[in-house]
């Protein structure tokens, strides 16, 4: 079992930054992949940025640039710097820690909600 913990979400006006972070605690595997991912109301849910142990990342079209993701492998934790917010940032968003050859190692924290207002 993998516990994922996050926080940092809040309210920020348009153009501000907010930084997000995810405590990973359990069964942690080395070759674990953490990610985040947000939903929107209405909205499926989309990924947002993902990092390997070995530090490759990937990120959606809509937020490169902007965001950041980044990892403490010693800490078991990960971050996701958002900056230059935009209204349509507005979600809830989820930490995810899942591993290539693990079917059932798929985990997702509680979610923690980010508002942009405009």
């Amino acid at each position: 079992q993998v516990q994922l913990v996050e926080s940092g979400g809040g309210l920020v006006q348009a153009g501000g930054s907010l930084r997000l972070s995810c405590a990973a605690s359990g069964s942690i595997l080395s070759t674990r992949i953490m990610g985040w991912y947000r939903q929107a109301p209405g909205k499926q849910r989309e990924l947002v940025a993902r990092i390997t142990v070995g530090g490759s990342t990937n990120y959606a079209d809509s937020v490169k640039g902007r965001f950041t993701i980044s990892s403490d492998n010693a800490k078991n934790t990960v971050y996701l710097q958002m900056n230059s917010l935009k209204p349509e940032d507005t979600a809830v968003y989820y930490c995810n820690a899942y591993a290539l050859g693990y079917p059932t190692y798929d985990y997702w924290g509680q979610g923690t909600q980010v508002t942009v207002s405009s």
